[in-house]
């Protein structure tokens, strides 16, 4: 049986949703892509230089896009509606690669 692959975007803000959406879609028997981290929960970025912030947010956003490559369908973690800017560049990106794309909030 091949399984469906998901990825989750949205903010890292929203560390409690991933982790029980990445539960639930799991325990549903879906092969699941998450975040590494939460940055903005962890406070990761809060002692980096601009500079290295900026390289690290590229590399991390080359490997999302990599991780929605090798996806069926990404979901969108869209806690109380909200999508900021680089959720958005990975909806726009998973369209471009006719992913189908499921939110969490319509």
């Amino acid at each position: 049986m091949k399984r469906k692959i998901i990825t989750l975007c949205g903010s890292s803000k929203f560390k409690d949703e991933f982790l029980r959406l990445q539960k639930e879609l799991t325990l549903a028997g879906n092969i699941v892509l998450s975040l590494p981290f939460f940055s903005h929960s962890d406070g990761l970025f809060d002692k980096m230089t601009e500079i290295e912030f900026q390289k690290l947010k590229n590399m991390l956003s080359e490997i999302h896009q990599q991780k929605i490559d090798m996806s069926d369908e990404i979901f969108v973690v869209n806690v109380n509606g909200y999508i900021g800017e680089s959720t958005k560049q990975e909806i726009e990106y998973a369209k471009s690669q006719n992913k189908r794309i499921v939110y969490l909030v319509n």
